[in-house]
């Protein structure tokens, strides 16, 4: 039996109902799902860009990367307090999913239904091969196609804060979980690259009045990925557009070194 998930019409906000692979709503808008899987409800004035989102180049490296398992203990880390906070058998919408990693292993470690979220066709192409399951939708996140107060967790992983929006969809006492980068995330990664790297204090966004904390910390852990899995670490950052070439050229030969994956992790409540 097809899952039914509380996806709403770009166009004009009602609630979309599936019949085979389209889907359509009371004003007769009507979407069908792509060949690979995903469902595209990004609208033209949605798109801020011919192609928005992550280039496929950087999609592909972080999908080698993470699918080695280096940052694993964040998706745990993540599912704990899902697992703690949230609803049994929740419904979690994850905004800004990339290619799916963190959704999969959402979807895994809490046994839930999942909306993956991104702005970038291509990253949802690559999310179909992470799980058949989930439903992937390629939106904007500051104007998610999701029906209001129908969603029990929504998750942003290393993506920005849409305050309002997620407000909107989450139903009352739902939760929202992020991870957003330390202040000593990837410092020695940075220090091989940049002639200089200047000490940082990195703190989330103001949560608003709509959200209670329910907690927030700084948490670390080091890596010692090999050459190849350091360079797509690299190429899956903004760093690697940031970069002159004889720098680039440090990362040959350090594989192996040790580097501090460093994130604050936050759980916030809708009251």
């Amino acid at each position: 039996m097809q899952k039914e998930f509380p996806l709403a019409c770009p166009v004009c906000r009602q609630a979309l109902t599936v019949c085979g692979k389209t889907y359509r709503c009371r004003n007769s808008h009507s979407f069908d799902v792509a060949r690979q899987g995903y469902l595209n409800l990004l609208t033209v004035q949605n798109m801020p860009s011919k192609n928005p989102g992550d280039a496929k180049e950087m999609l592909i490296a972080r999908r080698s990367f993470l699918s080695g398992g280096y940052y694993l203990p964040i998706a745990e880390h993540a599912a704990e307090m899902i697992n703690r906070h949230g609803a049994d058998h929740p419904i979690i919408a994850d905004i800004g999913c990339g290619e799916g990693y963190y959704t999969w292993q959402l979807e895994r470690l809490c046994g839930a239904d999942c909306i993956g979220a991104d702005i970038s066709k291509e990253g949802a192409r690559m999310c179909c091969m992470r799980s058949k399951s989930i439903m992937w939708i390629v939106a904007n996140a500051g104007d998610l196609p999701l029906q209001s107060e129908s969603i029990d967790v929504v998750t942003a992983v290393f993506s920005l804060f849409h305050q309002s929006e997620y407000l909107r969809v989450l139903k009352k006492g739902g939760i929202f979980v992020e991870i957003s980068a330390g202040s000593h995330h990837l410092t020695e990664l940075k220090q091989l690259i940049y002639d200089e790297v200047f000490e940082q204090h990195k703190q989330p966004a103001p949560a608003g009045d709509g959200f209670e904390t329910v907690s927030v910390s700084e948490e670390s852990f080091e890596i010692s990925p090999g050459e190849e899995a350091l360079h797509q670490l690299l190429d899956m950052t903004p760093h690697s557009r940031r970069i002159r070439a004889e720098n680039r050229d440090n990362i040959n030969n350090a594989g192996g070194m040790k580097i501090t994956v460093d994130y604050i992790i936050r759980v916030l409540r809708k009251k």
